[in-house]
C-alpha cells in the first residue's frame, strides 16, 4: 500500500533493529500513551500476534529514504455481524507534525475497510493527547463517548475517549491525502 510519501507494510524480522531504534527514540513521547515492544523478545512476540487473525498491523515506511515513520495495528478484530477492531497507532518521535501518521492510518483504514473487510474501526484516545485526537477527527472519526480508567498505560488506569468510524461514512468522506482507492 503505498500513498504519496508513506508506504505500508507488515514487519518483519528483518525490521527489529530499526524499530528498536525509533522506539528508543520515541520513548518519551510514548510513555503515558502506548506501550509498543522495545526489546527483541517483546518484538518477536509482536510479530507472533500479528501472524494471528484477530490482529494486523503495518509499518509506516518513509518512501524518501525508507525510515521507519511509525506503526499501525488493528487489534481485537471481531468478524460475524460485527466486523470490527481497535485502531491503534504510535509515531517516530523524531517525525511528528510531518502528516506521516495521517496518511499511514487514511492508508491503513483503506486496507480495513477494503481487503480486511471491516464495519467498524474503534479508536480510543487520552483526552489530554491532542495530535491523535485531531488525527482520527480529521479522517472523520466521531467521538461517542468517554471511558474513565479505560485502559491501564504505563502503569496507571487512564481515562480516554472513544471515537469510531464506519465502513460507509469512510468512503463519503475519505480525504483526498488517502490516495487513489483500492
Amino acid at each position: 500500500m503505498t500513498g504519496a510519501r508513506i508506504l505500508l507494510r507488515r514487519p518483519g524480522a528483518r525490521d527489529r533493529t530499526a524499530f528498536l531504534a525509533m522506539v528508543r527514540a520515541s520513548r518519551a513521547l510514548h510513555r503515558a500513551r502506548v506501550a509498543p515492544p522495545s526489546n527483541t523478545l517483546a518484538y518477536a512476540a509482536w510479530l507472533r500476534r500479528l501472524r494471528r487473525d484477530r490482529h494486523v498491523g503495518y509499518l509506516a515506511i518513509r518512501s524518501a529514504d525508507g525510515a521507519i515513520a511509525g506503526v499501525v495495528n488493528f487489534n481485537e478484530l471481531v468478524w460475524g455481524s460485527f466486523r470490527s477492531a481497535y485502531l491503534g497507532y504510535y509515531a517516530d518521535a523524531r517525525l511528528t507534525g510531518c502528516g506521516y501518521m495521517r496518511e499511514a492510518v487514511a492508508l491503513a483504514l483503506d486496507r480495513a475497510f477494503g481487503p480486511i473487510g471491516l464495519h467498524r474501526v474503534e479508536a480510543n484516545i487520552q483526552p489530554d493527547n491532542r495530535p491523535s485526537l485531531a488525527l482520527v477527527s480529521a479522517l472523520g472519526f466521531r467521538r461517542e463517548g468517554f471511558s474513565p480508567r479505560y485502559l491501564k498505560v504505563g502503569g496507571r488506569w487512564r481515562d480516554h475517549e472513544r471515537w469510531a468510524l464506519l465502513r460507509e461514512d469512510w468512503r463519503a468522506h475519505r480525504p483526498p491525502a488517502a490516495g487513489p482507492a483500492r
